[in-house]
């Protein structure tokens, strides 16, 4: 399971996070009422590496869809916060974080939300037309910030992404708070077909990585080919603790 890329998003005008819980928990009469601001053409996404149910390499969609497949299996169909992680540096971990939110998103009963925990290679942003005011290290740092405030759209329906916003500098303690608790339950929780997805830095190189990983229902792995050895990826196991982890994922 391969291939290595990046993600875009749009920003999102019509921001379904604004209304109060209550109105966010009918399932999929909701979905079919989340606005989109725009959509990738298959070009688009192709350049991006984005994977689309019309794009001409059905085997790597297919990949994806396995993938999705054997984690709702996993699951029992159930929605859950998913940790992307790599073994190194560069391992493709934001390239099959953002094409698993993309794949979950296919689905026109289900939403997903990829958020950018990466802190020393965060990706999301740049993608963000008109850019980002806020990210989640900004709302986990400043009182005033809102849920709403950091939540953007992009160019695929029904996913929305979080970048990292501007203030890194703690991220470790900020992700370890309660208030980083309460952001996850209530992402979770806000749609009952939402699935989240975390790219996080290298879990064998950065703190913030295994906390992350605590508070993640499960987590994936990838491993890039020819770049990790046994140990390395034996020590990423021991770290995440065998309950946690749903599989590996080779990168070509």
């Amino acid at each position: 399971m391969n291939k290595s890329g990046e993600v875009k998003a749009l920003y999102m005008s019509n921001n379904p996070e604004t209304r109060k819980p209550d109105e966010l928990t009918n399932g999929r009469t909701e979905i079919a009422r989340m606005g989109e601001v725009d959509q990738f053409s298959v070009e688009e996404l192709d350049r991006l590496k984005i994977i689309s149910g019309s794009m001409q390499n059905s085997k790597i969609l297919n990949i994806f869809r396995e993938l999705r497949t054997q984690l709702l299996k996993t699951n029992k169909k159930n929605n859950f916060v998913c940790m992307v992680t790599s073994i190194t540096h560069g391992g493709g971990a934001s390239y099959v974080a953002g094409n698993l939110a993309a794949v979950f998103a296919l689905d026109k009963a289900k939403t997903s939300m990829l958020i950018d925990a990466n802190l020393y290679a965060p990706s999301m942003e740049k993608l963000i037309i008109g850019g980002a005011k806020s990210g989640i290290t900004d709302y986990l740092s400043d009182p005033s910030l809102d849920i709403k405030d950091i939540v953007y759209a992009t160019g695929i329906p029904r996913l929305r992404v979080i970048p990292i916003g501007d203030n890194g500098e703690g991220a470790a303690e900020y992700f370890s708070s309660d208030k980083m608790l309460y952001f996850i339950n209530e992402i979770r929780t806000r749609y009952t077909d939402r699935y989240v997805f975390i790219d996080a830095p290298p879990v064998t190189e950065s703190s913030e990585a295994r906390i992350l990983a605590e508070i993640a229902d499960l987590v994936i792995v990838v491993v890039p080919h020819g770049r990790a050895t046994r140990e390395q990826i034996e020590a990423a196991i021991q770290i995440v603790g065998k309950e946690k982890i749903s599989g590996l994922v080779y990168n070509n």
